[in-house]
């Protein structure tokens, strides 16, 4: 719980941030949707071209540079987050260039930030990402109207106490709007109809209804002023996102400095110490260095280019762990016998195509990629996604096993009657059409053989039928999962 106390002032002169959404979308609306986002501006990003307008979708002279981004990762990774084209498999990122200044209002105090370019990045298995790129305009400012701002901006379903009361203002009409409208309502009208809900959740969190959050990932790169003392506190107060109670007053968290650093020793990056440090935890990740802006041109460029899709590559890593988690809690025995044998395979295609430990072939990459996994617990997720199917599998292949034992010795008793009483007894009868006259004068023996062979050839239809039944459910469910892979 927040504790109030006096808590050091750090001015921030710059502040980038990009708010990551993710959200389900309809693979079978995929072609709909990319139109879609052509005839509102969106641009294929593709790695081996120059941006036209990278300056303004990044800001203050920023350039990504292709030729970093592939000699970053791995070729198996590079060509899944850089495909050359819609068609083939991996993450599809669309840009569009907003350049437009909002207010938000909080309790009595308005922030002015310049929302400057938008992301959609249609990724593999129906999972897509809307990534915000938002900077704030009254600077110089206190860290704690930083952190206050990146707190209520994130929050799409406001539910937390400290995350109510934020309102979108537009200047030039004096709308109004919450933040779940003024992304899915202003900014992108026309991607409500591609986001997929559960029925029986509600608010855009029932797009995924195995996350665990109803609040934006963010990604900040925060400039301090020149040599400004960067402290324990202030660190942890940025990985927490510890900004301004409900009443306005700047807190932290936390007042044990042994717990901070013991926090700190999880999620803290201080390769460049005193100078720069990168926290990651399960609200964001966040650089923050008091080096003079002018200096950090390469700093700010990986942090919009390699640092962004490392952290997307193990955002959604995360959330793909989290599905299966979800999709096998839901299983009903009863009804979905091969539905496990199908996330088998889903999580095998997954693991073959996308999942990799090792991501970046630079020193800095891997030390990233690993504070990500360990941020983000996905190798205790993986193995325990891993070891459930598998269990799971068993536990099906022995009731199964019982099953088909059942069948045999049901198929063995029939065989035993018929060929000891001989189907010649009552199938002359079916041949004339007043046969079914002659029933009520069977003898007991007869009506045995009446019923095996009535039973027997019932139970002979059903497993013609219940055998090309699952071989069709399978079939639909594997090109289910080909169709999702994309």
């Amino acid at each position: 719980m927040p504790i109030q106390q006096n808590v050091e002032k750090l001015n921030i002169i710059r502040s980038h941030m990009s708010f990551l959404l993710p959200f389900g979308f309809d693979q079978l609306k995929r072609q709909e949707t990319i139109d879609s986002l052509k005839s509102n501006g969106y641009t294929y990003f593709h790695i081996d071209e120059d941006a036209d307008h990278e300056t303004e979708m990044y800001g203050y002279g920023i350039e990504v540079v292709g030729k970093e981004l592939e000699q970053y990762f791995y070729p198996y990774i590079e060509h899944k987050l850089f495909p050359g084209s819609p068609d083939k498999k991996g993450f599809h990122r669309y840009t569009s260039v907003i350049k437009k200044d909002h207010i938000m209002q909080i309790r009595d105090e308005q922030y002015e930030f310049h929302i400057r370019s938008i992301d959609v990045i249609l990724g593999p298995f129906g999972i897509a990402f809307l990534a915000l790129r938002v900077n704030m305009k009254d600077i110089p400012t206190d860290l704690s109207d930083v952190l206050d701002f990146i707190q209520h901006f994130r929050a799409i379903e406001p539910n937390l106490k400290e995350s109510k009361g934020a309102m979108i203002i537009i200047p030039e009409t004096g709308q109004t709007f919450s933040i779940r409208d003024y992304l899915f309502g202003y900014l992108c009208p026309f991607m409500e109809k591609a986001v997929l809900h559960e029925k029986k959740l509600k608010g855009h969190f029932g797009s995924l209804p195995y996350f665990e959050d109803e609040r934006m990932f963010v990604s900040s790169f925060l400039i301090a002023e020149t040599g400004a003392t960067i402290t324990e506190e202030q660190l942890y107060r940025i990985g927490n996102l510890n900004g301004r109670r409900p009443d306005g007053v700047p807190f932290i968290s936390a007042t044990n400095p042994d717990y901070i650093r013991r926090s700190l020793s999880h999620s803290l990056h201080d390769r460049w110490a005193p100078h720069l440090y990168m926290i990651a935890t399960e609200h964001g990740y966040s650089v923050v260095t008091n080096r003079p802006a002018d200096e950090l041109t390469n700093e700010l460029s990986q942090f919009m280019g390699t640092h962004y899709y490392n952290l997307l590559l193990h955002y959604f890593y995360k959330i793909m762990l989290l599905r299966v988690s979800f999709e096998y809690s839901e299983i009903d025995w009863k009804k979905d016998e091969y539905y496990v044998r199908s996330l088998i395979q889903l999580i095998s295609v997954f693991s073959s195509s996308y999942y990799f430990k090792e991501v970046s072939t630079r020193s800095e990459g891997k030390e990233l990629a690993e504070m990500f996994r360990s941020t983000f617990l996905i190798d205790p997720l993986f193995n325990e996604v891993s070891n459930t199917l598998q269990e799971l599998y068993k536990s099906q292949e022995n009731n199964q096993a019982g099953r088909l034992n059942m069948l045999l010795f049901i198929l063995t008793i029939f065989t035993v009657i018929s060929g000891i009483y001989g189907m010649n007894l009552v199938i002359p009868d079916w041949e004339a059409p007043s046969g079914w006259k002659e029933y009520p004068s069977y003898t007991i023996f007869e009506w045995i053989s009446l019923i095996t062979a009535v039973t027997g050839i019932g139970l002979s239809a059903y497993l013609i039928i219940s055998t090309f039944g699952k071989m069709y459910l399978r079939r639909r469910r594997r090109n289910k999962l080909d169709m999702l892979d994309q």
